[in-house]
């Protein structure tokens, strides 16, 4: 049978996690730094433990107001402090439950940075080798953070189900109106191409290769319980396991 690993960023008080857990086979816990806080890390955790769910960091930019989602200038020690004391939180509460973190996956600009910015994708690094050098690094294949991570950390490659992509294979801009996809069916397309072809249809029609290891539904997607419903459906009929 054919596998596949869908994964979901938690944590972020969309009020869809209990939902998403039953779905997922890895969730990215958000650390406080863009949403979320103590006490729900620790509720998102127990959820996950309930449902057998792998647990990693989300860490972030400090930035609650933008949730994360605008690049910021902080310096260098700054920045890995800040990225170690997110993942040290998620890692304490998760073996406070009686159960281990991971892996670590950046959330949104200090996930986009990290692409491409030698000097972001360091400091992810070395916050992650400050915490544990067994943890596992989220990325895209062919990143900047993917490159360096090579022979120091582990990585799994991404690939995200419900955005659509450039012709680059970077993530259309959330401020255009087609960067999100919300409806399942588009979605289960969209995904389907992604295993059975290993590629990716971008938004001027052309098809790119794409290898990855897991695939991302957002969970503050407004649809995205309906989205891993139907995923889960399609692809439990295909004959594939989760």
């Amino acid at each position: 049978m054919k596998r596949i690993i869908l994964n979901a960023d938690v944590g972020e008080e969309s009020g869809f996690d209990e939902k998403i857990m039953p779905y997922v086979s890895w969730c990215n816990i958000s650390c406080g730094a863009h949403a979320g806080s103590d006490e729900v890390i620790q509720k998102t955790i127990a959820l996950a433990v309930k449902y057998n769910v792998k647990i990693g960091a989300h860490p972030s930019y400090p930035d609650r107001e933008n949730f994360g989602r605008l690049s910021m200038r902080i310096p260098y020690d700054d920045l890995v402090e800040t990225v170690t004391r997110q993942i040290l939180k998620v890692k304490s509460y998760a073996e406070e439950a009686g159960t281990k973190l991971y892996h670590v996956k950046p959330h949104g600009a200090l996930y986009n940075d990290a692409l491409k910015n030698k000097i972001v994708a360091s400091a992810i690094i070395d916050a992650v080798k400050n915490v544990d050098r067994r943890l596992f690094v989220v990325t895209s294949k062919d990143s900047e953070l993917a490159h360096q991570c090579a022979g120091v950390l582990d990585v799994k490659y991404e690939a995200f189900a419900d955005r659509n992509y450039n012709n680059d294979l970077t993530l259309v801009s959330r401020a255009e109106n087609d960067a999100i996809i919300t409806n399942p069916e588009e979605v289960f397309d969209h995904v389907l191409r992604m295993v059975s072809q290993g590629k990716i249809k971008t938004t001027k029609g052309e098809e790119k290769p794409v290898f990855f290891d897991t695939v991302c539904v957002h969970g503050d997607n407004p649809k995205s319980v309906e989205i891993l419903e139907y995923l889960h459906k399609r692809f439990s009929d295909l004959n594939f396991v989760f």
